[in-house]
């Protein structure tokens, strides 16, 4: 992985970039079979809306007090307690049963029902990554950090299919084997635990020490409000309910559903790799907005798509683009605030989109239970455009610090 660090990063850069590609495998294939695996337990698409909807607040509301008195320990010490929260998380849903402990633990716990990182891992890495590199540099780090949750997500959404091959080809019971991927979740919190225990301590980094937000607070309020925007957007059409979507919409298989979603986390790796070069000639905002409003056109076209075929095509370039925002608004961020302030700075601008997030998953399931199954594509897309276009109007002569 030492290849992949930009010029000048610090060494610890290849444990956050590592642990985020563990995550971000277990969580590929957690938000294409956490769908069927709470149909099979006899739940309704609105309860499952309401269960997605609840791990993005529970998310948030952890990520907000991290925000608010993480300053005060060691990011190495909350990294290690997510680490056993997610072990933790995997195992109760292994092993519960009803609804509404199933609920609790959602909104405690880590499972991620989307294929970005929602959870309180976000900021404490980003903060780490933040001063692992400078400059340019911190774009492309940032980049790769994104583009290994990116990849490793398409390889866990590829693994959707192992429960079904399981119950074809060895006779296991289909609700065991949707247990099974979750203990495999848990044990992969096991390892990032283990991982982040090799992380430096705070006076062995290099990095200033963290504080609360202050000079730079009023174009964190100004984002944090742009991206909460953004986020609920995104929430109506997470991957646990675009699956569902597409389960509803065109009757396919989890394999079949897993095999677009791996696919369409290729095409996201490829738009990550490229995020840094195209933002390097047209600079971090105009990356954001003008490849954001072309893939919101095509998940519009795709809530009228006659076909699988049409509508799978329609998703996948929407893929290709729909990402590229997500490396250059996390070095956005971190470029337009002082050094001391990104740990605060990356919670308050995630806990608003989380706390958005989590409006739209519960709004959706209840549209698709009611058979309007455009219309969250649609208010998705329409609500993204209304984003980028606010985000250039109100940050476009804003300089940034070389």
């Amino acid at each position: 992985m030492a290849p992949l660090l930009p010029e000048g990063t610090a060494p610890q850069a290849r444990l956050l970039l590592l642990g985020r590609a563990l995550r971000a495998l277990v969580d590929g294939f957690v938000a294409v079979l956490l769908p069927a695996y709470l149909l099979a337990l006899g739940f309704t698409t609105w309860q499952v809306g309401l269960l997605s909807t609840t791990t993005l607040l529970g998310s948030a509301l952890l990520t907000l007090a991290v925000g608010a008195w993480g300053h005060r320990v060691d990011s190495r010490r909350l990294l290690l307690a997510a680490g056993l929260l997610m072990t933790a998380t995997g195992l109760a849903f292994a092993g519960l049963f009803a609804f509404w402990p199933l609920l609790l633990v959602a909104f405690i716990g880590t499972i991620n029902p989307g294929s970005g990182d929602v959870s309180v891992f976000l900021p404490l890495e980003h903060a780490r990554l933040a001063h692992a590199a400078q400059g340019e540099s911190r774009t492309l780090l940032f980049a790769r950090y994104s583009m290994a949750g990116a990849l490793f997500a398409a390889i866990g959404a590829l693994a959707a299919g192992v429960p079904t091959w399981l119950v074809d080809h060895v006779g296991i019971d289909p609700l065991l084997a949707l247990r099974g991927m979750f203990v495999l979740y848990a044990a992969v919190g096991a390892g990032v635990w283990l991982l982040y225990r090799r992380l430096p301590k705070a006076h062995e980094s290099p990095q200033p020490p963290a504080a609360p937000l202050g000079p730079s607070r009023r174009n964190v309020v100004k984002l944090a409000a742009l991206f909460s925007i953004d986020a609920f957007a995104g929430g109506l059409v997470v991957n646990t309910l675009l699956a569902l979507w597409l389960f509803q919409r065109f009757h396919l298989s989890t394999g079949a559903v897993g095999l677009f979603f791996f696919g369409a986390g290729l095409l996201a790796t490829a738009s990550l790799l490229a995020a840094p070069h195209v933002a390097r000639r047209i600079g971090l905002l105009n990356t954001m907005v003008f490849t954001h409003i072309p893939s919101s056109m095509f998940l519009m076209l795709a809530a009228f798509a006659p076909s699988p075929h049409l509508a799978l095509g329609l998703l996948l370039a929407r893929a290709a683009l729909s990402q590229m925002d997500v490396p250059t608004r996390s070095a956005y961020v971190m470029a337009v605030v002082t050094p001391p302030e990104r740990t605060a700075a990356a919670s308050f601008t995630a806990v608003p989109r989380s706390l958005a997030a989590a409006l739209g998953p519960t709004l959706a399931g209840a549209m698709l239970g009611a058979g309007w199954l455009a219309l969250p594509l649609l208010v998705c897309g329409a609500l993204k455009i209304s984003y980028d276009l606010a985000l250039l109007a109100t940050f476009r002569r804003v300089r940034l610090p070389r």
